[in-house]
């Protein structure tokens, strides 16, 4: 399937899910991401979920990282650059919804691409081979080529990998691993 209709199928897919399957399907993902080889590191990115999307919710996984007491980065968009910024998460971070209801933090201390260890990533779709479907505007591979080569990537998905994903382009960054609420795909692991 191409990009276009594999974002509407799984759109839809997502919004038959109801508020209950989602929270419940986001904790079994939480729980599964245990099993990944990346707790070692200190530096986190990690998205704060859509609601209005049906994202799957990445509270639970920001309990762990804050009870392993790692460093938790957030980011905030930037529509008219295409760029995510990293903010650090602290107490005193305000967290606001932007135009499009994703939740961002309104200010804090910015911390640099290069240093992150691992980071999470929504998406819509992937496949065995590593590559995601998002929304479509570039946020994350622009993001992620700004990151060093060897930071981990990990997507976050209520639904199984299909099988290939076709119209795949150079600046396309696959994952490291996928976590779904019943297992954790290594992908692309070089």
């Amino acid at each position: 399937m191409n990009k276009d209709d594999l974002r509407k199928k799984y759109k839809e897919h997502r919004l038959q899910l109801d508020d209950a399957e989602i929270e419940k399907l986001s904790l079994e993902i939480a729980n599964k991401a245990l099993e990944l080889p990346v707790w070692d590191y200190r530096y986190y990115h990690i998205f704060l979920s859509i609601a209005e999307q049906k994202e799957v919710s990445t509270e639970y996984l920001l309990h762990i990282l804050q009870g392993k007491d790692k460093e938790v980065i957030i980011p905030r968009s930037n529509a008219e650059t295409g760029e995510l910024t990293n903010i650090l998460l602290t107490d005193q971070t305000v967290i606001k919804k932007n135009r499009w209801n994703i939740p961002e933090p309104q200010d804090g201390i910015e911390i640099k691409s290069e240093m992150l260890d691992v980071v999470f990533i929504p998406l819509l779709a992937f496949d065995k081979q590593g590559h995601r479907v998002g929304y479509g505007k570039g946020f994350y591979d622009r993001f992620l080529a700004s990151c060093k080569p060897d930071i981990v990537k990990i997507g976050l998905s209520f639904f199984e990998p299909v099988e290939e994903i076709k119209e795949i382009f150079s600046s396309d960054i696959p994952l490291n691993y996928c976590v779904t609420p019943d297992k954790v795909y290594k992908l692309n692991l070089k």
